[in-house]
């Protein structure tokens, strides 16, 4: 298979994968404040989130992570060059935490299917937002290919992380806010 192609298939499957873990965690959330429900509303609510949770980290998230990791050692073996790289090893650096994030979300999943409620939704939401870093760390990092505007780009999304993590707890005071006012 030629290099475009093989760079194709990994752009895809980078790309499912990605769109299975912010999914998947939007899964919990609801899963986590499914528990806030009345006994009936939870039990229907929390047995179809285990499904679609189920179907969606078997089916799309870890066939993509692995698809992804396969078309990009295909395309490592078939250009060793890029291993020389700089960008490629920190590259690689963050595709490695991207592992870890993955696999922390696999515990969370397991929990979850066992009705073990480790985390709150806030948390989960912060949470959902340590992918979105090693997102724009990544796609920076391959487009830029030069350290230096790199950087400029990863302190650009540490702001925009920041910005997130008070526009979160800004959602959560108004949400708690309605809430409190519909109560009256």
């Amino acid at each position: 298979m030629d290099f475009l192609n093989l760079k194709a298939l990994h752009l895809i499957f980078v790309i499912t994968w990605f769109a299975g873990l912010f999914y998947i965690v939007r899964l919990f959330i609801y899963h986590v404040e499914a528990e806030e429900k009345t006994d009936t509303e939870r039990q229907i609510l929390q047995t179809q989130y285990k499904l679609m949770s189920k179907r969606l980290w078997y089916i799309i998230t870890w066939p993509s992570a692995i698809l992804a990791s396969f078309f990009a050692f295909w395309i490592l073996y078939q250009s060793p060059i890029y291993l020389d790289l700089p960008w490629m090893q920190i590259k690689l650096g963050f595709v490695g935490l991207l592992y870890l994030y993955h696999l922390a979300c696999h515990r969370i999943y397991s929990q979850l299917q066992q009705d073990i409620v480790k985390y709150s939704s806030n948390k989960l939401r912060i949470w959902n937002e340590v992918a979105t870093i090693i997102l724009f760390s990544i796609v920076f990092l391959v487009v830029l290919k030069n350290t230096v505007n790199w950087i400029y780009g990863v302190v650009s999304i540490v702001g925009i992380s920041i910005l997130l993590m008070l526009g979160i707890k800004l959602y959560k005071k108004i949400r708690y806010k309605n809430s409190w006012e519909n109560k009256k």
